[in-house]
């Protein structure tokens, strides 16, 4: 009896979601996450209310690759050189204006263009300096896309890898002016929100209409999605989506989504007791 009982102790902490402790009103959205997830540690998931700063997590410190999901932070260190003078979305580069390779980028997902505003950068090791000196932690960026292509895979692979949590703090501070002004935040947001690829991954299973500005990401056997969703009344979410090597990862994404955007809405109607600290 002993032994049994210790087993299913056992049991009962391997179930249990890795993630970080969520405020009680969103204990219940948790749960429905860690069981969409499968209880699944190839599936890492983060999701922010960019009001009150509470969010909740499922192996929210874990390493994910962040395939096309890193366009996001190119863009977003491109338009930061332009605030500063440094560069304009009119500049050629490679025959096409920088407006044009981020419109690519983003919407169309194109890999060849992000090399080159990569480049035009100064490389991977540009762009990861500057989020490191934006304090931005748990986000590293080590290669082009096509060497990223090129080289072995491997899904746990530390390099180009993000945690789901420092996605979304990446996103935080795009929304919050942190990294951005308001111009250039707008500016991003609507290219986002042209996205053309993985209809059937964030979006999919939302209502109708739901305001959604994000970018997938797409490797042999992992698929992701991060950006953010607009709830009925306003309140804005940032949310990053990861699956690796589990099946049918455009559904899993699809269902966290869609339980991530009912269990906040839920939420705003439940006493607030204590926000979560914001990134």
């Amino acid at each position: 009896m002993r032994l049994i009982a210790a087993f299913c102790g056992l049991l009962a902490l391997l179930v249990q979601p890795a993630t970080a402790e969520a405020p009680p009103r969103l204990k219940p959205l948790e749960q429905q996450l860690a069981m969409i997830a499968g209880y699944n540690p190839n599936v890492g998931i983060a999701a922010l209310d960019l009001r009150s700063g509470e969010v909740v997590s499922i192996h929210g410190d874990e390493p994910f690759p962040m395939a096309s999901t890193v366009k996001v932070a190119i863009a977003a260190n491109y338009l930061a050189q332009v605030e500063h003078g440094r560069r304009t979305l009119n500049d050629t580069i490679r025959g096409r204006s920088a407006r044009q390779l981020i419109d690519a980028m983003l919407i169309n997902s194109d890999n060849y263009a992000t090399d080159i505003l990569l480049r035009d950068l100064g490389g991977p090791q540009t762009v990861q300096k500057w989020l490191t000196q934006q304090g931005i932690t748990g986000l590293r960026i080590d290669r082009s896309i096509a060497q990223l292509l090129a080289d072995r895979r491997d899904l746990r692979d530390i390099r180009d890898s993000t945690t789901p949590r420092a996605m979304v703090d990446l996103l935080h501070r795009i929304d919050s002016g942190k990294l951005l002004r308001p111009q250039s935040r707008s500016y991003l947001l609507d290219v986002m929100s042209r996205c053309k690829t993985g209809r059937n991954r964030m979006k999919a299973l939302l209502p109708a209409g739901t305001p959604v500005e994000h970018k997938t990401g797409t490797l042999a056997g992992y698929t992701s999605d991060v950006g953010f969703i607009t709830l009925p009344d306003g309140r804005r979410l940032a949310v990053a989506l990861f699956a690796r090597s589990s099946p049918d990862r455009p559904r899993t994404l699809a269902q966290a989504a869609r339980a991530i955007y009912d269990g906040f809405t839920a939420a705003l109607r439940a006493p607030f007791t204590a926000a979560f600290a914001s990134p």
